[in-house]
């Protein structure tokens, strides 16, 4: 039985979309501009053919990859993790969800601080390890929650772990998040960010979570509609609430999301493997750390040599992002760009770089018809005629 890995490099845009000026990214390029501040090899990502992708003299193109390539752009108006993983999957949003660059109205504050009796400090767009730096001491002092937003739509509510234990910061996250989703200010996820240490070295732990809106149906439920085992990695089964998520593993990092990732192939599991490696966007991109970045990208291009020696005849390993955060620029944001798409198995010739896709569908449209299921209306097949 034919069976398909998804990784997804969270934030390995590939070149700013026509449309990015709208969003403020024009000329955003993750990959490229930290190639040109930490010129690293990659030797098997260019094998596989992501330098015939971007062109940069750091990634040269090579002349027959080993891969199937191509750019994706994204159909839908937003640059956010939620919209481009649902997209991925057949569900492309004709609405952006709401964002709050100025902050969140006072009846969503209100609703925090009767839900937890606390009082809430922040109430900006701010980068969440700045923030935390800046109001640590007066959240540690009197125990107010620290509530904060970016570009996405999402609301962020950060505490110490030994101020506002982590089961309770759970609770009022989840409440916050139902609570929005049946109100007029509808927010695709509210995230807890509990963080550790002293002023001011706090550090965000991994024990994050993120409570999500639930997708209508994607291509993950008719997997799992025709009995199908599909397991998300990482921050999947957050990113799509559980909605056909047959079997799901959080990770802590990078590390542990690729190792499990390894295992599960190498143990023959599941008809799809879909994983999301954050660290490349909340660690680095956001923190505009392109160093960081380069380095997350030499442990993955290490990493791939055991997963392409663990796939099978059957196996078809697609290697994907879902948008942009690119580190030189001022801003802590994602930025809206094209993402890689590199395919690769057994059965698939290599080759040069197809047309570029018009839509993250086509990922999952290839993934459905090389499980043999019937794919969602959106997207084609990249691999058609390969």
């Amino acid at each position: 039985m034919k069976r398909a890995i998804i990784i997804v490099l969270d934030s390995v845009g590939i070149g700013s979309l026509p449309d990015a000026h709208l969003f403020g990214d024009a000329g955003s390029n993750t990959l490229a501009h930290v190639l040109d501040v930490a010129p690293v090899e990659l030797p098997c990502l260019q094998r596989l053919g992501l330098g015939n992708l971007i062109q940069h003299p750091v990634l040269p193109p090579v002349s027959r990859p080993a891969a199937y390539g191509l750019r994706l752009a994204t159909l839908s108006p937003s640059k956010d993790t939620l919209t481009a993983h649902w997209e991925m999957m057949g569900l492309p949003m004709p609405e952006p969800f709401a964002t709050y660059p100025n902050g969140f109205p006072a009846s969503v504050l209100d609703f925090i601080t009767q839900e937890s009796g606390r009082t809430v400090i922040g109430n900006i767009a701010a980068s969440g390890t700045e923030i935390i730096r800046q109001l640590g001491l007066e959240h540690e002092r009197n125990g107010a929650l620290i509530v904060y937003t970016s570009a996405d739509s999402v609301l962020q509510i950060a505490a110490h772990e030994d101020v506002v234990p982590v089961d309770e910061l759970y609770r009022i996250c989840q409440r916050t998040h139902a609570y929005m989703l049946q109100s007029e200010h509808k927010v695709a996820r509210v995230i807890a960010r509990p963080f550790v240490g002293e002023y001011p070295n706090y550090q965000r732990t991994s024990r994050r979570r993120d409570f999500s809106a639930r997708p209508s149906y994607t291509l993950l439920n008719r997997i799992e509609e025709s009995g199908r085992e599909v397991i998300g990695v990482g921050k999947i089964p957050d990113i799509f609430a559980g909605s056909g998520i047959t079997v799901g593993y959080k990770t802590a990092n990078n590390q542990e999301g690729m190792a499990k990732t390894l295992q599960l192939v190498k143990e023959g599991k599941g008809s799809l493997i879909f994983t999301n490696l954050v660290d490349f966007d909340s660690l680095y991109g956001h923190r505009n750390d392109a160093y960081g970045y380069a380095r997350a990208l030499v442990e993955f291009d290490q990493f791939l040599p055991q997963l392409l020696a663990a796939l099978v005849p059957n196996d078809l390993l697609i290697i994907t992002a879902d948008h942009g955060c690119d580190p030189t620029t001022p801003s802590t944001d994602h930025s809206r760009e094209y993402v890689p798409g590199l395919l690769y198995g057994q059965q698939i010739e290599g080759g040069r770089r197809q047309q570029d896709a018009d839509s993250l569908c086509w990922i999952g449209f290839t993934v459905a018809e090389w499980l043999g299921v019937t794919p969602l209306a959106c997207g084609q097949n990249i691999l058609e005629g390969v």
